[in-house]
């Protein structure tokens, strides 16, 4: 016998999918949606129930964008073939497919703290190494671009490390101190501004440190020499609703807000 919730579930989706056949009932139907998406919410008001969130997220992506653009998917399964590489922040709040509107198949996106790209070591740094060979080389993507943000933890961390270099944690800090060169810079250049400010400008200065390191990748250097490939920093200030891009010379081409 189905639950409350699996009731829902089931609601939710013959009423989308009766939606998607008859375009007519498309007004009343989203309002409907609405009302019984927050009515499961609320029936859920108990312990957070992580196994049904995932599914109503499945099952509204395969209503909304699976099932509608099924050309898309069948190209997808014969490969990828994405315009862009993009670092980014593993934030929950700032994910550039949501950010920029990727759709499936348009970026190849690697996340982690504070979005940092570490320099070409075979060793020390072979994940983020394989990903971007894997971009440059086998998807031939034509753009990398490295995504900062406001209100970083990882460039609050960075910026937190005491002088004399010691630090608390197992992973973090020798992670963020990737970019201690723009750290050093920040402190050194804006030693009058708070504390807050000097965060928000290393997060621009880390991914300049960023696309330098890129720069240590030798497919990297070829693809830009061969005019294949292009690389871009860029800052979302999702308080703001600001959206920075710049090229490699570390000027400002284009500023959106909204």
């Amino acid at each position: 016998m189905a639950t409350p919730q699996e009731s829902y579930l089931d609601a939710i989706a013959n009423l989308t999918k009766l939606l998607s056949e008859k375009a007519d009932l498309a007004v009343i139907g989203t309002t409907k949606i609405k009302q019984l998406t927050a009515e499961l919410e609320a029936a859920r008001d108990k312990p957070f129930n992580a196994d049904l969130r995932i599914k109503i997220g499945f099952q509204n992506f395969k209503l909304e964008k699976f099932e509608k653009n099924p050309d898309l998917f069948k190209e997808l399964a014969k490969g990828q073939s994405p315009k862009f590489m993009v670092f980014a922040c593993s934030d929950s709040r700032v994910c550039p497919s949501h950010v920029l509107d990727f759709q499936p198949g348009e970026a190849f996106v690697v996340r982690n703290i504070a979005n940092m790209v570490p320099p070409y070591d075979k060793i020390k740094y072979a994940g983020a190494g394989a990903a971007i060979e894997y971009a440059v080389l086998h998807l031939k993507v034509e753009n990398i671009v490295v995504i900062g943000h406001s209100c970083c933890g990882g460039i609050k961390g960075l910026m937190s490390i005491p002088d004399d270099g010691t630090t608390s944690s197992e992973f973090i800090e020798q992670w963020v101190q990737i970019c201690n060169t723009a750290r050093s810079r920040i402190k050194s250049d804006t030693s009058g501004l708070s504390f807050s400010d000097q965060c928000t400008n290393c997060e621009k200065e880390a991914v300049n440190v960023s696309l330098g390191n890129l720069l240590t990748y030798p497919f990297v250097r070829e693809g830009l020499l061969k005019r294949t490939l292009s690389v871009k920093g860029a800052h979302y200030d999702f308080i703001k609703g600001t959206f920075e891009l710049w090229d490699l010379n570390f000027n400002v081409s284009s500023s959106l807000s909204v």
